[in-house]
Formats: C-alpha cells, sequence, structure tokens
C-alpha cells in the first residue's frame, strides 16, 4: 500500500475519516447535496448514458445520477474508501444502473473510452499527481465526453468550512498550514492552477465558473457535532483536551448567529468545472 501514488489517502479515507464520514453521512449529504446538485444542472445527465462518478464516497451522487440516467444508462462510483463503498452499497440494493468499485482514479485501469461523461463532487482535490490522475480519467472517457466536477475555492470565502475553527482558535494554537497545492480539499482553489492541470491532461474547452450558495448539515447540536469530528479541528482537541469545553462552547456560538428555521446554513463558495475529453 505505501508504494502506491496515493497510499497515504487510501489509509485516510479507509481508517482515520472514512468511519467518520460513514455515521455521519446523513448531515454531510445535507450540508453537500446543494453544492453537486449545482455541478449536475451544468453536467445534464441524460437518459441511457453512462457516467463514471469520481470520488463517491457513501453514493449521494452516484444514486442521484443513477436515477437521471435511468432507464437504459449505468453509473460507475469510484472510491478509494472501502468504508464508504459499503454504505454506498447497501443505500443502492434495489436500484438499477449503479455499481461501486473501490479504486483510485488516478491509476485504475478504466475502459477506455467507456463512459460518456465523469462527474465529481469534492473528489478530485486528493491526487498526488492531479495531472497523471485526470489523463486518466480522460482516457475513460468517449471522444468529445464531458467532464464536470466541484471543487472548493480559497477557504476565507467559505465559513461553513472555518468558521467553526475560527472560533476555536481563540482558545487552542493553529494547525501547521499546508503545502500550497498539496492534496487536500482546497488544493484546487486557485482556478488558474486547475486550468493548467486540465490543459496538461489533454482536456478542451475549459470552463470554470463560481458558485455561491448558503448550506448547512441540520440544527444547532448536528452542526457542533459536525464540527468537532469532521476536518483538523478534531485532530486539535485531541492535542488539546484540557480545551475541550471551552472549545466546544466557542464553536456553538460562534454557530448560533447562523441559526435559523432551516437550521445552521453558511456561505459556501465553489468552483464548478467543466471541460471536454
Amino acid at each position: 500500500m505505501t508504494d502506491t501514488p496515493n497510499a497515504q489517502q487510501a489509509v485516510y479515507w479507509n481508517e482515520a475519516a472514512g468511519p467518520t464520514w460513514a455515521e455521519l453521512q446523513g448531515p454531510l449529504d445535507r450540508q453537500l447535496a446543494p453544492l453537486g446538485r449545482a455541478g449536475m444542472a451544468v453536467l445534464q445527465p441524460k437518459p441511457g448514458e453512462k457516467i463514471l462518478d469520481i470520488g463517491c464516497g457513501a453514493g449521494e451522487t452516484s444514486l442521484e445520477l443513477a436515477r437521471a440516467v435511468a432507464p437504459g444508462g449505468q453509473v460507475t462510483g469510484a472510491d478509494i474508501s472501502r468504508t464508504l463503498l459499503e454504505v454506498a452499497r447497501r443505500r443502492a440494493e434495489g436500484l438499477a444502473g449503479v455499481e461501486f468499485l473501490e479504486a483510485d482514479a488516478q491509476t485504475a485501469a478504466f475502459a477506455p473510452g467507456g463512459y460518456d461523461a465523469v462527474f465529481s463532487r469534492f473528489g478530485v482535490m486528493f491526487f498526488s499527481d492531479p495531472v497523471a490522475a485526470f489523463v486518466n480519467i480522460r482516457r475513460a472517457l468517449a471522444p468529445d465526453g464531458r467532464l464536470v466536477f466541484v471543487c472548493w475555492r480559497p477557504p476565507a470565502e467559505n465559513p461553513i468550512m472555518t468558521l467553526p475553527m475560527s472560533a476555536a482558535l481563540a482558545h487552542v494554537p493553529p494547525p501547521a498550514p499546508p503545502e500550497p497545492g498539496a492534496p487536500g480539499p482546497f488544493a484546487f482553489a486557485d482556478a488558474e492552477r486547475v486550468r493548467g492541470i486540465l490543459a496538461a491532461a489533454g482536456f478542451k474547452d475549459v470552463t470554470i465558473t463560481p458558485h455561491n450558495e448558503k448550506v448547512g448539515g441540520g440544527d444547532l447540536e448536528t452542526v457542533v457535532g459536525l464540527s468537532m469530528r469532521v476536518g483538523p479541528l478534531g485532530g486539535l482537541l485531541r492535542e488539546n483536551p484540557d480545551k475541550r469545553d471551552v472549545v466546544i462552547a466557542s464553536v456553538r456560538e460562534a454557530l448560533k448567529a447562523h441559526d435559523g428555521p432551516d437550521g445552521v446554513r453558511l456561505d459556501s463558495a465553489t468552483w464548478i468545472v467543466a471541460a471536454r475529453a
């Protein structure tokens, strides 16, 4: 495992983040589903098409795509996390036209030209070699096949991702910043970097469109719980257990200002990226 290109990501999404995301699949999908649907509106999946869903996780996007390509279509959800794919397969029971594959999209031997379209909701920012990954993805597309994915814009534009951490940093030291461009949620925040990666991988007609939308995972206590367990804040709490109570209180207070009839909702800022093979 350690010799494979994305071995660290495989360990992380199977042993660290995977079980947490599987347990919290409901509120996480509630938070991210609107952003996936914004990407699908650009993709415009059609009945009978074959679509590859990269980084499908617990399967929400694959199931939605499968319903869109019915009758006669087929969706393959690919993910590096066996843990999340187990959830996806359970959720897909009884639904025709969807399958799940444990695979690293950077190296997987997808059928050449086997798909009309490739889609991803936050599943393509974690490759050790993004150009190689998108070359491999392009090979899986039919001639002139479509690529659409959703990725995060910079952290400063995304309170949905950063507000809890900002509240916590009044009480705990900040985590080490990631290296620019390193695999992670914000690896594709720079639109020009994304454009360059896709061009180098052989894609054409690249468009990168900003999308802004308030999203949320549920009521106040649900979102506080998500904040404590998903992302780097959980790691900071494990390193500073004596600060746990004061951090939780501070995060709750910060989120409370955004609580309403539909639960806690915060601004999100994403890119919707589209291209052709």
